[in-house]
């Protein structure tokens, strides 16, 4: 009898696009996704807009995910008013440390292959598990990182379930803190 689900993924790894780099194929489901892995992405990059990672599987260094980082800030336009700004500010920092915009890490773009998610490989956790190592290890050799302490997302309502996020009300964007 013949086996026609897909092989097992024995290993992926994480890279960012090479300057350059252009993608053939990507199919996640979502038309507008798609489409920017393929020819948006290494304009964004160009631009320093952006950088796009890919997560590929080891062997046949097919692209299983991706996901688009750019800097982005929390700020008091984001909040209905400013007393919930002030909470927020008030939990998270000392007196001294309150601004009126604190930095944030965002995922501007993420998708994961219908084929990986046939294969349930929890990529969405492995993305986010993946920049909370790499944005908040002080520990790792030769990494410069800007100074950063939560994480948004921009993302299709829809789209996208992340634990322990915050929705804001105002726009499709998930926040949470790096830490």
């Amino acid at each position: 009898m013949m086996n026609n689900s897909p092989e097992p993924v024995s290993s992926y790894e994480f890279r960012p696009l090479a300057d350059g780099e252009r993608v053939e194929s990507f199919d996640c489901g979502d038309a507008d996704l798609n489409d920017f892995i393929v020819n948006m992405a290494h304009l964004y990059q160009q631009e320093m807009l952006a950088v796009t990672y890919v997560i590929e599987e080891t062997a046949t260094k097919k692209i299983l995910a991706y996901f688009s980082l750019m800097n982005d800030k929390i700020s008091l336009s984001e909040f209905e008013n400013k007393t919930e700004f002030n909470r927020f500010r008030k939990r998270r920092f000392v007196n001294a440390k309150r601004l009126t915009s604190y930095p944030a890490l965002k995922i501007g773009r993420l998708a994961v292959s219908k084929e990986a998610k046939k294969l349930n490989l929890r990529l969405g956790s492995a993305i986010l598990n993946w920049i909370k190592i790499s944005f908040t290890n002080t520990s790792l050799v030769n990494v410069h990182r800007a100074g950063c302490r939560f994480l948004t997302v921009d993302a299709y309502v829809d789209a996208i379930v992340l634990p322990r996020v915050r929705k804001s009300s105002a726009m499709h964007e998930y926040s949470a803190p790096l830490y």
